[in-house]
């Protein structure tokens, strides 16, 4: 069954709507190798339409440039890229289909398709929040800049059931930048203050 792979450029306070003011500055060699990493595990792209927007009027155009970010381009050109959106879109930019039909229902079927070696969500902060609440996402990937951003969309909306998660890995990089990898678990076992307690006499 294929993975579905959330990536998302993050600050400390859960914002993940990039602000390039707050983003760019501590984008360096290591998180272009994460991002390499994250893309690399994946043969379709799963997008909103504003992050698909996004992509499809940057890359198609540094694909042709052919400059240093060019091979990279080509990539996403080539990747199937599957997109979520409740208006009906004209695709210029090729290996371009809209989802038809309900988003879970489409994601369970891309999971369960022997074809596909996995799924990858850049962005597409509303499709992540729809896909963990339906249980669809195995992994979080988030790069967590070392800036409080106070403003913007966060990862997180409002629920009243707690997303439970388990640490894959993490590594840290020069820049303050924290690579998380998550995946969802089971909630720990009820505990309360006189738990607490007795771990904090245990020191």
């Amino acid at each position: 069954m294929a993975k579905v792979i959330s990536t998302l450029f993050i600050s400390a306070d859960g914002v993940a709507e990039i602000d390039p003011d707050w983003h760019f500055p501590y984008f360096d060699e290591n998180m272009g190798r994460a991002v390499t990493e994250d893309y690399e595990t994946a043969d379709v792209l799963l997008l909103g339409r504003e992050t698909f927007d996004s992509f499809a009027g940057a890359w198609p155009e540094r694909e042709a440039a052919g400059g240093e970010d060019a091979p990279f381009a080509k990539q996403l050109g080539d990747t199937r890229k599957v997109v979520a959106s409740r208006q009906r879109l004209e695709f210029s930019w090729r290996n371009s289909e809209l989802i038809d039909g309900d988003l879970v229902a489409a994601v369970t079927a891309l999971k369960a398709d022997a074809g596909v070696k996995g799924v990858l969500i850049p962005g597409s902060i509303s499709v992540v929040q729809q896909l963990l609440a339906a249980g669809l996402v195995d992994e979080l990937r988030l790069l967590v800049h070392p800036v409080a951003a106070r403003k913007g969309r966060r990862l997180f909306d409002e629920g009243d059931t707690a997303y439970h998660l388990k640490v894959i890995a993490t590594e840290a990089y020069p820049t303050g930048v924290i690579r998380v990898i998550y995946a969802p678990t089971e909630a720990p076992a009820p505990a309360g203050y006189d738990d607490a307690k007795e771990q904090l006499n245990a020191q």
